[in-house]
């Protein structure tokens, strides 16, 4: 950087370096909230719907599961379901942060 002297031209690279990150992971939050992740369980009696932060935003109960089973089996189910759905959120945060690669720190 010209007219700067060398640490100093190295502090401004590692912050504009920084704030490159910084808005790629901002990009990246608002990309996962647009994505839905479905898991189910008990064979599909119970369904939770989850955006890619893993903020449940919906579940699905078949009615079917009233006739043949209590609230504690159905609580099971929800919770089985939900934990799974914040699993994969979880993964796919994961991959996607591998993606955004690390920065080279300038030498000092």
């Amino acid at each position: 950087m010209a007219g700067l002297p060398e640490p100093m031209a190295d502090f401004q690279q590692l912050f504009q370096l920084s704030q490159q990150v910084q808005g790629r992971l901002q990009q990246l939050q608002s990309e996962l909230a647009g994505l839905t992740i479905e898991t189910s369980a008990g064979g599909g009696l119970v369904r939770v719907m989850a955006d890619g932060r893993g903020t449940v935003r919906g579940v699905s109960i078949d009615p079917v599961i009233f006739e043949q089973h209590d609230a504690e089996f159905l609580a099971d189910l929800v919770l089985a379901a939900v934990a799974e759905a914040q699993r994969r959120a979880a993964d796919l945060l994961q991959a996607e942060m591998r993606k955004v690669q690390p920065f080279p720190f300038p030498s000092l």
